[in-house]
């Protein structure tokens, strides 16, 4: 109880001086807040896998920057990003934390993303809006399973990225290692910038192979050692021989790598006949990296140890030196608004005395308080009522915020993640005409190109909408009955589950229409127990969730037809409707379902009128409830052989009626159920790999790889999720402790007939 009493007293100061010092900065650097020079700003993330020190690395830009003056602690519960009573009580960050300091006349706007699989959509989001990304590693552990994760996320936005090998004072810490991990899982060529000064215990400090000066951190003669004082000087002063020629390689290597992927410093290094790769100054080095790295053809590396104190304010400068600025990443359709305010809202959290607070990003104009904007995704009008700038759960007030920041807006009802918010409705159908119009030249050209008299192709509409890209959110691959403590609690329930859904999009909740259960859908088993516990605290309800079940897929093994037909009068119509349809199996089971409409008479695709919309939509309404255990299909395509409607018919009875036909096509066909499947890996010693080994091979898993990482052993393997319950626990039992598992979603793979008939029996009761 004292501990914690402790921790809430130190937590509470800590804020109190974040308070006051997000006070100063708005009074000493007005005009920041929302009018800075584009060129100083930087949107970063940092990314990781779990445990690889993201929070402590963000705690400790806070202090170095002036924000905050306290160094907070994952372990003492008092970091300034992790705030949720959750991820004090767990040591681990759950949802992304927004914050924003300055460096060096430069604005950061930082977001500290999970690292726990379970979160993955928290990366995502924040991905979508950001211009670059630190990737924080183990320097003892490399490349890890969630660190591919995230890292193919941000290939997929194609985000710039520098790497902090962080953790160089642990035992393993292995520079060479960790350059080769890069190298070969992430498929990137690694540019060592500093080589580490000791290893283990008696890291102090890095040889700087841009600037050619050791940067050491030793504690101070008067008060703590908090890292902010260092000692910066020249290599050529050194008086360890070993180092200035490693440093001396390392910069020859360096400056090698470097021509051979910008031309540019190429020929400048070709037209000097005297070349000395010890001789390019700093300012051109650092010049030739940053474009290396916004073109993603290199990443810079970078060592400290955040926990230690060293080698983060260099981390800091590298942010300011090679990430971009908000005018390098160009986002798709927001030129079309010109100078008017165009916004993406990314993420959403609700706060007891103001409400949602919406996050978003501002690609282009001004957004100011009091002023009413555009939902273009929702096609409504929202009225901001508050603007804010966040320091995790801090916020201050500000009159206005422009393009290339991060805002928070209060007031808006309807707004969701994923969302585009522009100026006015005016605003948005003139940008709607643009983007038409140049749509139609663009297919001119090519038809000129082509030179043949054929037809255009068929226009897109949804591509003619300046509508930004929207966040990828993966399936749920758990699910579980939720129910409050008596029905008294029922509404209040369903309210929690709406805000709770509003602010996390991988989160699914509907209602049993056999039982009337309301099933709670998550991504593991931690993600529905944080759900649990965050109903319980904040919301006040007691819940309780039912077995934890696994999210299975079906699929047609083979092709089939159906047909169905619909004579009903209601009121005073009548409404007729016939529908033939097919279904064909894909070669990837793992692919949406496919839905086509063909023209009897001509037999080709046409554009969807309303009542193939409508056909369209009840064909996509069948496969949410496949034929063997009414799971949602996938890897099928539904082709629409016929369709007859009579006039007056609803688009409702349209829509049921290709339902009907789809669902007897599904039961003709005939189905085979398709399980998760996870990527697992599994760190252990050399002593218990065999036991590991032989407990994957009684879970159905399939063992790819086997690694030495230093004196550990790494196993990769992939294991149906089915296998995987609790395994956590499981794995301590056998290793003693001593080994630890990540696992992440792969894909759905098909079940032998024996494993389908006893899922069947188990969730039809007969098992």
């Amino acid at each position: 109880m004292l501990r914690l009493y402790r921790i809430k007293v130190k937590s509470l100061i800590a804020r109190r001086k974040v308070k006051c010092t997000l006070c100063c900065q708005q009074r000493t650097k007005s005009g920041r807040n929302g009018a800075a020079d584009l060129e100083k700003i930087r949107n970063i993330g940092i990314m990781a896998h779990i445990d690889a020190g993201k929070t402590t690395t963000t705690e400790r830009m806070l202090y170095y920057s002036g924000t905050t003056r306290h160094l907070g602690d994952v372990d003492d519960g008092d970091t300034v990003t992790d705030y949720l009573p959750q991820e004090r009580d767990r040591g681990i960050t759950i949802t992304s934390a927004a914050v924003t300091f300055f460096w060096k006349e430069h604005r950061i706007n930082l977001i500290d993303t999970p690292g726990h699989v379970d979160f993955t959509v928290e990366v995502e989001r924040c991905l979508r809006v950001l211009d670059g990304a630190v990737t924080v590693f183990d320097a003892s552990a490399g490349v890890e399973a969630q660190t591919l994760t995230v890292w193919q996320q941000a290939n997929r936005y194609k985000i710039p990225r520098i790497a902090f090998l962080n953790k160089m004072d642990k035992p393993r810490a292995n520079l060479d290692m960790c350059l080769a991990s890069i190298r070969d899982k992430l498929k990137v060529k690694p540019l060592l910038l500093q080589v580490p000064i000791g290893i283990s215990q008696k890291f102090s400090g890095v040889a700087d192979l841009v600037s050619m000066d050791t940067v050491t951190w030793r504690p101070p003669d008067k008060g703590p050692d908090d890292g902010s004082t260092f000692q910066q000087s020249p290599l050529a002063s050194c008086d360890d021989p070993h180092l200035v020629a490693q440093a001396q390689s390392a910069r020859v290597e360096l400056v090698e790598q470097v021509a051979d992927l910008d031309d540019e410093f190429a020929n400048k290094m070709l037209s000097d006949e005297a070349f000395d790769p010890l001789q390019v100054s700093a300012a051109e080095l650092t010049s030739a990296i940053r474009r290396i790295t916004l073109a993603q053809t290199g990443i810079p590396i970078l060592c400290g140890s955040s926990l230690k104190n060293k080698g983060v304010q260099l981390l800091m400068d590298s942010v300011n030196s090679f990430l971009p600025s908000p005018t390098f990443r160009k986002e798709p359709h927001v030129q079309i608004y010109g100078t008017d305010m165009c916004a993406y809202a990314f993420k959403v959290i609700h706060d007891r005395q103001r409400g949602a607070l919406v996050f978003l990003r501002i690609y282009s104009g001004t957004l100011k308080p009091q002023s009413a904007i555009y939902n273009a995704s929702r096609n409504c009008t929202e009225r901001v009522s508050r603007l804010l700038y966040v320091l995790a759960d801090s916020f201050q007030e500000v009159s206005s915020m422009s393009a290339g920041n991060i805002a928070v807006a209060v007031g808006l009802k309807q707004t969701v993640t994923g969302d585009t918010l522009v100026a006015s409705k005016a605003s948005y159908n003139t940008a709607r005409k643009s983007l038409r119009q140049q749509h139609q030249e663009s297919q001119s050209k090519e038809r000129v190109g082509r030179d043949d008299g054929g037809e255009d192709g068929e226009e897109n509409e949804t591509s003619c909408l300046p509508l930004l890209e929207a966040v990828n959110i993966p399936d749920p691959v758990f699910f579980c009955t939720i129910e409050p403590p008596s029905q008294a609690y029922q509404a209040d329930l369903e309210a929690a589950l709406e805000c709770l859904q509003r602010e996390d999009p991988s989160l699914q909740v509907k209602t049993d229409e056999d039982t009337g259960q309301l099933i709670l859908s998550g991504m593991g088993e931690l993600h529905l127990d944080i759900i649990q516990d965050r109903i319980r605290k904040e919301y006040k309800i007691d819940v309780e969730l039912g077995p934890l079940q696994i999210s299975y897929r079906e699929t047609s093994t083979a092709s089939g037809s159906g047909s169905a037909s619909l004579d009903k009068v209601l009121g005073s119509k009548r409404h007729q409707a016939t529908v033939t349809v097919s279904i064909q199996p894909l070669d990837d089971h793992n692919h949406p379902v496919q839905v086509r409409v063909v023209n009897e008479e001509e037999g080709a695709k046409r554009t969807l009128d309303e009542i193939e919309e409508a056909a369209h939509e009840g064909a996509l309404a069948a496969c949410r409830q496949g034929p063997v255990i009414g799971f949602p299909v996938l890897g099928i395509c539904v082709t629409i052989e016929s369709l007859s409607v009579a006039p007056g018919t609803s688009l409702a009875m349209v829509a049921a009626c290709t339902s009907q036909a789809v669902h007897n096509a599904l039961l003709q066909a005939g189905g085979s159920v398709l399980e998760p499947v996870m990527n697992v890996e599994i760190t252990t010693d050399e002593e218990r790999l065999h036991a590991v080994l032989g407990d994957m091979a009684r879970r159905r898993g399939h063992v790819l790889d086997v690694e030495n990482r230093m004196d550990s052993r790494v196993v990769i393997a992939t294991t149906p999720l089915a296998e995987m319950m609790g395994y956590s626990t499981t794995l301590r039992s056998l290793t003693s402790g001593t080994a630890s598992c990540s696992l992440e979603f792969s894909s759905y793979a098909k079940m032998s007939q024996a494993e389908q008939e006893v899922v069947v029996k188990k969730l039809t009761g007969m098992l």
